[in-house]
């Protein structure tokens, strides 16, 4: 697991955390990789802590609650300048993530960041 140290560029809606309190409560300890693929690529993908290998290159953005939120260093180099807000609404969640087949998905929403260390 990567030992960069979070960077705190990450917070959730309260229907966001509490769609992630369902999942934990199914399936136990989770954490979100943001995708970066053409079609799901506002999509965070929830995943069991033990059936994903986070990656060296992958940025640990912070966590909600308990849950680390992770972003590939390709996709982090176009984002680096916003901090992101994991949402929900209506629709079917990635194929192989936690929120699909539950009638509604994480959705990531951003914020041009105001920070100077950005």
């Amino acid at each position: 697991m990567p030992s960069h140290p979070p960077l705190d560029k990450v917070s959730a809606t309260a229907e966001a955390v509490a769609l992630l309190d369902e999942i934990i409560a199914d399936h136990g300890p989770v954490l979100f990789h943001q995708s970066g693929g053409c079609c799901d690529g506002s999509s965070p993908m929830c995943y069991p802590r033990s059936d994903f290998i986070v990656g060296d290159n992958d940025v640990r953005l912070g966590t909600i609650g308990e849950t680390p939120v992770y972003i590939s260093a390709s996709q982090y180099e176009a984002w680096k300048h916003t901090d992101l807000i994991i949402d929900v609404v209506p629709g079917r969640g990635g194929m192989f993530s936690l929120d699909n087949g539950r009638e509604k998905r994480f959705l990531t929403r951003s914020t041009v960041c105001a920070r100077p260390t950005c």
